[in-house]
C-alpha cells in the first residue's frame, strides 16, 4: 500500500496552506514579469509583421510601372463577328479595312464503303502531308478498322487523324489533316501486294489518292475529297490580299495579329479596324500605388500613435520613424527623364495633404502623358545607366522586407526571446517543484518533532500526577 501522509497533525499547523503561500509568493512576480514580456514580444512581432506586409504591398503596387513592356501599348478597335484583333506596342496608330474572303480548311478524304469484316488487301499504305510522310504495313487479314488503328497508333504520324463512319452501305475510312491549309493536303499512295495494281481501285489501292501531278488525267482519286484543303484569305484596304495556312495572320500589319473568324458575304459590311495609343497602365499603376501608400500611412499612424487615444505598439520606435521618413524623401525625389530633365511624382499629379495622405490629379497626369509619355516611362523604368523610381522604391523597401532585412531580423530576434521565455518558464517550474518538495520535507520534520515533544510532555505530566504526596489543585 502507498504511504499516506497527513501534514500538520502533530503541530496543528496548516502546513499545505503555508507551503502553497510561500511557493505562490515566489511564483507570482515571475509569472507577472514573463507574461508581460511575452505580450510585449508577441505584440511587437505582430506590429512589425503588419508593417512588413504593408511595405511589400506598396512594392507590389508599383511593379507594373517598372516593366517597360507595359508602356505605350496599342488599343485595337473593331473586332467583330468576322475578325479578332491583337496589337502590341509596335503597331502604328491608324485605320484599316479588312475583308475575310475565305477561312482555312483542313483536308478530309473518305473511302468507298467496305464491309466491316472484309479484308482490304495486303501491301503498304504511304500517307504524305506537307513535307512529311509515313508508311502503314497492311497484312492480308487487316480490315478497315485495323488500318484505322495502325494510322492513329503510328509513332511517325503527327499529321493525320483516321476514323470510321458506318452507313447503310458499309464502313468508310475518313482521314483528316490535323493542320489547315493547302500545304497540308493529304496524299495516299499504295504498294498493293494483293493484286499488284496500285491504282485499279481494287484491294489496297481503294485507299489511293494522289492529285499532285499537273496533268489531271494522271490524278488518282480512289478516295473522295469531302473537304478541300484551303488557305485563309483576307483583303486589307481593298487591295492587299494575304493568304495563310491558318486563320491567324501574325504581324500582317506591324505589331498586329488578325484572326479570321467568318467569311464576309456580299451583303456584309467590311470590318473597320483601328489602333490607338493605350497608356492606361500609367494611371492604373499610380492609382494602385497611391492606394497602397495611404494604407501604409494609416497603419503607421496606428502603430506609432501616442496620446489620450492610446499608445500604439511602435510609438517612438526608430524602425517605424526611419522607414516612413525615408519613404517621404523617396516620394519627393526627382528622377532623370532624358535630355538633362528630371521629373517627380508631384509633377505627375501625386500630392500629399498635411496628414501625409496622397491623392492623384488624373487631369494633370493625362496632360503630362500627352506631352511626354517617353519621359514618364523613363521616370518609372529608368535606363541601363540610371535607376527609375520603381527600382529605387523597391531597393528601399527591400532593405526592410527581404528575408535577411531589418524587419525579419527583428521578428527572428523576438521569436528567439519568446523561445527563451518558454525555456525560463520550464526551468522556473522545476525550481518551484523542488522548493515545494523541500518545504514539505522541512515542515513535516518539524511537525514530527512537535508531535514527539507533545508526547513526551504528556508522559511527564502523567508521571508527575501519579507521584505519592502530590495533590492536584483544581482551579
Amino acid at each position: 500500500m502507498p504511504d499516506l501522509t497527513f501534514t500538520g497533525i502533530g503541530s496543528g499547523l496548516q502546513v499545505s496552506e503555508i507551503v502553497n503561500a510561500i511557493v505562490g509568493a515566489e511564483t507570482a512576480p515571475f509569472v507577472s514579469r514573463t507574461n508581460k514580456q511575452q505580450a510585449e514580444f508577441t505584440t511587437d512581432i505582430s506590429a512589425v509583421g503588419a508593417l512588413k506586409s504593408a511595405l511589400e504591398s506598396l512594392t507590389t503596387s508599383i511593379e507594373s510601372l517598372s516593366d517597360i513592356d507595359n508602356y505605350q501599348q496599342r488599343r485595337a478597335n473593331g473586332a467583330d463577328d468576322f475578325v479578332n484583333l491583337n496589337a502590341n506596342k509596335n503597331a502604328q496608330i491608324g485605320n484599316y479595312s479588312v475583308k475575310v474572303d475565305a477561312l482555312a480548311q483542313a483536308h478530309k478524304l473518305m473511302s468507298d464503303a467496305i464491309g466491316a469484316t472484309e479484308v482490304v488487301g495486303e501491301g503498304t499504305l504511304n500517307i504524305a502531308v506537307g513535307a512529311g510522310s509515313f508508311d502503314i504495313a497492311v497484312s492480308a487479314t487487316d480490315t478497315l478498322s485495323d488500318i484505322r488503328n495502325a494510322i492513329n497508333d503510328s509513332v511517325d504520324n503527327d499529321s493525320v487523324i483516321a476514323t470510321i463512319v458506318t452507313d447503310d452501305a458499309g464502313q468508310h475510312l475518313i482521314m483528316t489533316s490535323k493542320e489547315t491549309g493547302v500545304a497540308n493536303k493529304i496524299t495516299t499512295t499504295v504498294t498493293d501486294v494483293s493484286d499488284g495494281d496500285n491504282i485499279d481501285n481494287l484491294g489496297l489501292s481503294r485507299l489511293a489518292y494522289d492529285v499532285s501531278d499537273p496533268d489531271p488525267l494522271l490524278h488518282i482519286t480512289n478516295l473522295s475529297e469531302i473537304t478541300e484543303a484551303l488557305d485563309a484569305k483576307i483583303t486589307i484596304d481593298g487591295t492587299l490580299v494575304v493568304t495563310n495556312s491558318t486563320n491567324e495572320f501574325k504581324d500582317v500589319i506591324d505589331g498586329v495579329d488578325i484572326t479570321a473568324k467568318k467569311s464576309h458575304d456580299v451583303e456584309d459590311d467590311i470590318s473597320k479596324i483601328s489602333f490607338t495609343a493605350n497608356n492606361g497602365n500609367i494611371q492604373s499603376g499610380l492609382e494602385g500605388f497611391v492606394k497602397s501608400y495611404n494604407e501604409l500611412q494609416k497603419l503607421s499612424k496606428q502603430l506609432g500613435s501616442a496620446g489620450d487615444g492610446g499608445t500604439g505598439p511602435l510609438a517612438g520606435d526608430s524602425l517605424l520613424r526611419g522607414v516612413m521618413g525615408k519613404l517621404r524623401q523617396e516620394l519627393s525625389k526627382g528622377f532623370d527623364t532624358g535630355n538633362g530633365n528630371t521629373l517627380s511624382l508631384s509633377e505627375l499629379g501625386v500630392t500629399s495633404d498635411r496628414y501625409g495622405v496622397l491623392s492623384l490629379d488624373t487631369d494633370n497626369l493625362n496632360e503630362f502623358i500627352s506631352d511626354d509619355v517617353d519621359g514618364i516611362e523613363q521616370f518609372f523604368v529608368g535606363t541601363d545607366s540610371t535607376v527609375g523610381f520603381a527600382a529605387s522604391l523597391k531597393e528601399l523597401t527591400s532593405f526592410y522586407t527581404d528575408a535577411d532585412g531589418i524587419i525579419q531580423n527583428r521578428i527572428d530576434s523576438r521569436t528567439n526571446q519568446l523561445d527563451r521565455l518558454d525555456d525560463d518558464k520550464i526551468a522556473f517550474s522545476r525550481r518551484m517543484e523542488a522548493l515545494e518538495t523541500r518545504l514539505f520535507a522541512q515542515y513535516n520534520a518539524m511537525d514530527l518533532l512537535v508531535a514527539q515533544l507533545n508526547s513526551t510532555s504528556s508522559y511527564v505530566q502523567t508521571q508527575l500526577d501519579n507521584m505519592p504526596g502530590v495533590v492536584r489543585k483544581d482551579n
